[in-house]
């Protein structure tokens, strides 16, 4: 069993990729920070972390499609997905595709609590 959970974090914006990587290491989390869904996937580091964050709206692959590749190799990996787009079908996407769903501003409170609770079943 690992120490540290490795948590994910893919976000276009430097800034809110930094802010959401420093929020995870301070609670003890081990963090891979990329700045684009293809550079997650090209890494290898999907087959190595317990939670997924990222944007929904990013150049290249979108986080929907990151998500729905995701699922192609670890379908029960949690992913949180966040986005500033205010539009219930993106919602009723990540949902449909087991994932929880944040709109920006977010709230870090909420943030840490979703991924508690999608580590707290891992093994």
């Amino acid at each position: 069993m690992k120490s540290k959970a490795i948590i994910a974090v893919v976000d276009d914006d430097e800034r809110l990729l930094n802010s959401v990587a420093s929020l995870m290491i301070s609670f003890g989390y081990d963090v891979r920070a990329h700045l684009s869904a293809e550079a997650l996937l090209s890494s290898g580091d999907v087959l190595e972390i317990d939670c997924l964050i990222s944007d929904v709206g990013m150049p290249g692959m979108n986080g929907i499609q990151l998500l729905e590749q995701v699922r192609t190799e670890r379908p029960d990996l949690p992913v949180i997905l966040i986005t500033g787009r205010q539009e219930k079908h993106l919602s009723q996407l990540a949902l449909r595709h087991g994932a929880q769903y944040f709109e920006k501003p977010l709230d870090s409170t909420r943030l840490i609590e979703a991924v508690r609770a999608a580590l707290a079943t891992r093994p």
